[in-house]
């Protein structure tokens, strides 16, 4: 039995009210299938995809999910859908959700999904309860099937950072999508990490080598038959100089 959502007070007004503000640089572009002209744009929108949800750090070749992209395409799946597959992916997972405790993961799942910033700690607390007694598929199930998800995105719209001009202010919000996926937690986690094995010893000692020491040896012979092949080079190249006159 899944425990219910901790209810959770918003403290600011600033995601539920519509804003008057004249659209410019600083607001969010809204990509959505519903007004596709050509094929160009359903690749902007998958590239929109990618960024809101995986971070400009993460977009490399190797994250992309092509099965993904071709249903979505082939009109298969909904935009929805393909949010969902990508933050349930397992780079997603290694990169993102490995890395960070529970609290941090649902600050930037609320983020990069809902397209806000949480209200704090009570909230985080409420959806990190929903991560651990659901796991991350169902975390990401109850975020996407939320009303304001729906209500902001619908099936087709790719999640954006709303209302980044904040009263009182001249401009707006650091875009999640540039934010780090990883906090101090993650930094504190890295000295605890030591590898096992003889390998692994071998790979802490590189690690840790100065430079200022005396080098390995096998680096010394390395660096020697460079050397003597570079001299040998050279000798040959005059000596051919010289007959050459």
């Amino acid at each position: 039995m899944s425990l219910p959502l901790l209810s959770y007070n918003p403290k600011s007004q600033n995601h539920r009210v519509n804003g008057f503000e004249v659209p410019g640089d600083e607001h969010s572009i809204a990509f959505t299938t519903d007004n596709l002209l050509c094929s160009t744009d359903m690749d902007t929108l998958i590239m929109a995809a990618y960024r809101q949800i995986c971070n400009e750090q993460q977009m490399l070749a190797s994250f992309r999910h092509r099965f993904l992209e071709s249903q979505l395409r082939a009109g298969q799946i909904t935009v929805k859908d393909f949010i969902r597959g990508i933050a349930t992916a397992g780079s997603f997972r290694d990169l993102v959700y490995d890395h960070n405790n529970n609290y941090r993961f649902v600050q930037i799942c609320v983020q990069r999904i809902l397209g806000r910033n949480v209200y704090d700690d009570r909230e985080k607390m409420a959806w990190s309860i929903v991560l651990a007694t659901q796991g991350l598929q169902g975390f990401v199930d109850a975020l996407l099937n939320s009303d304001e998800y729906q209500d902001n995105f619908g099936e087709n719209t790719v999640p954006y950072q709303r209302r980044r001009i904040l009263p009182q202010r001249s401009q707006g919000e650091v875009p999640f999508s540039q934010m780090a996926r990883y906090d101090q937690y993650h930094l504190a986690q890295l000295p605890k990490q030591q590898p096992q094995g003889a390998k692994g010893a071998a790979r802490l000692d590189y690690v840790r080598w100065n430079w200022q020491k005396t080098p390995p040896a096998a680096l010394v012979t390395v660096g020697k038959g460079l050397i003597f092949s570079g001299v040998a080079f050279l000798v040959l190249l005059f000596g051919a100089v010289l007959l050459g006159f």
